[in-house]
C-alpha cells in the first residue's frame, strides 16, 4: 500500500486569469488526487492536495510549470499528514 500524504501549496507568478485553477483540477483528477484550489487576493493560487505520495508529488511538480499561459515564479510547499477529508478536487472561489 502506498503512503498517503497531504501538501499545502502556494503558487506565485502570473497564475490567475490563465486557467490555472481549472487545469489544476483536471490534473488532480488525472492523478486521482483530492482536495481544492483557489485564487488568493495577493494574486497567488493556493491548493491543498491529498492522495498517494507519488500522485501528490506529480501534481506538485505540474504546479511548478502550470498551464501554457502561466508564468510560475515560485512554489511554496508544506508537506503534511493525510487527512482524508476530501472525495473530489474542487475549485473554490
Amino acid at each position: 500500500m502506498q503512503e498517503k500524504v497531504g501538501a499545502h501549496v502556494i503558487v506565485f507568478g502570473r497564475v490567475q486569469g490563465v486557467f490555472f485553477r481549472a487545469q489544476t483540477q483536471r490534473t488532480a483528477a488525472l492523478y486521482g488526487v483530492s482536495g481544492w484550489v483557489r485564487n488568493k487576493s495577493d494574486g497567488s493560487v493556493e491548493l491543498l492536495a491529498e492522495g498517494s505520495k507519488p500522485d501528490v508529488v506529480a501534481l506538485v511538480d505540474w504546479c511548478k510549470k502550470g498551464p501554457p499561459a502561466a508564468r510560475v515564479e515560485r512554489v511554496d510547499i508544506t508537506w503534511q499528514g493525510y487527512g482524508g477529508g476530501f472525495d473530489t478536487f474542487d475549485v473554490r472561489p
